[in-house]
């Protein structure tokens, strides 16, 4: 499959396609969602969404797995040093970097502005000192870093039907909406890392500050003040959601089934942490396999079909 994908790309140079190969690995291994909506998309779209995926993740992992000799000062000055490298090899637009090789190709073939880059790993570099966001506002400024670019990554290579800036604030919605998903499935092991990624002003609204989260960490269970905050993160979540659905139908048909799936998957862990009476300290809510496969096998032929019926998308080409 990995060959198929590369050679419907056009990604042929031995080294690139090592690279791919790598971050499609790392794609498959901790993007579960991801990765299966992944599969729905054509051949030739998948690797610069494993490549985009693949840088995500790495540097996301050096800020919140760090190896045990390393501290806050040098994990900030590994991204600095490989936000420097990026940007150089983004002008080049090629890198013998390992990390960077697939995603400067990606970003190269695409026409992705170096500033989607920066802000995302101004976001990782915020991991390492900001502990707390007081207000929703101070937030979103994390999350644009963190997740908005990446909806306005992807959406060159998904393709659209209207005027790209059309459909940017829909794809920076959804991404949001991942996110923060991310957040409140989560809440337990952010903690955990020394961080708390809700609104402190929100929270405050119910009586929860850090300390109460604290608590009902140490015994495992959430009380009916963290339950009532969660409830209310719920509620905006979802409302983000229906905020950014209407950007599905802006994409290119090829692309619609794919984007799809990851929404509804995604929009089924707030359904389990809901259906678990908002309790996100006893265990994480996670969608089971079984349900990934037959959600992405119900639009499987939706996928299919829009392959048929419209004309596919062909991943642009870098000149040599």
């Amino acid at each position: 499959m990995t060959r198929r994908e590369l050679d419907a790309a056009g990604i042929r140079e031995p080294r690139l396609r090592a690279a791919y190969t790598r971050c499609r690995e790392v794609n498959a291994r901790h993007g579960r969602t991801y990765f299966l909506a992944t599969r729905l998309l054509s051949p030739a779209q998948r690797p610069a969404v494993h490549a985009l995926y693949g840088f995500a993740r790495t540097l996301d992992d050096l800020v919140d797995v760090p190896e045990a000799a390393d501290t806050p000062e040098s994990t900030d000055g590994r991204l600095s040093e490989v936000h420097t490298r990026l940007l150089v090899d983004l002008r080049a637009g090629t890198s013998d970097d390992p990390l960077l090789a697939a995603l400067v190709d990606t970003a190269t073939r695409y026409a992705l502005p170096a500033a989607y880059f920066t802000a995302f790993v101004t976001s990782m570099r915020m991991d390492l000192t900001v502990t707390d966001y007081p207000t929703r506002a101070e937030l979103d400024r994390y999350v644009h870093g963190s997740a908005e670019v990446i909806g306005l990554q992807m959406l060159p290579v998904l393709g659209t039907v209207v005027p790209r800036e059309e459909a940017e604030p829909r794809a920076a919605a959804l991404g949001t909406a991942f996110q923060l998903t991310n957040f409140l499935r989560d809440v337990a092991e952010d903690l955990g890392r020394g961080r708390v990624y809700l609104p402190a002003d929100e929270l405050a609204v119910h009586g929860v500050d850090r300390a109460r989260l604290a608590w009902c960490a140490g015994r495992g269970l959430a009380d009916n003040a963290v339950r009532a905050a969660i409830r209310e993160q719920l509620a905006i979540t979802r409302r983000i959601y229906r905020e950014a659905a209407p950007g599905i139908a802006m994409l290119h048909p090829v692309s619609r089934p794919c984007v799809a799936t990851a929404a509804e998957l995604y929009g089924r862990i707030l359904d389990r942490i809901e259906d678990a009476g908002c309790e996100v300290f006893a265990g994480r809510a996670t969608v089971s396999r079984g349900l990934r496969l037959a959600v992405a096998g119900r639009t499987l032929s939706r996928a299919l079909w829009a392959r048929w019926r419209h004309d596919t998308i062909t991943a642009p080409t870098v000149e040599v």
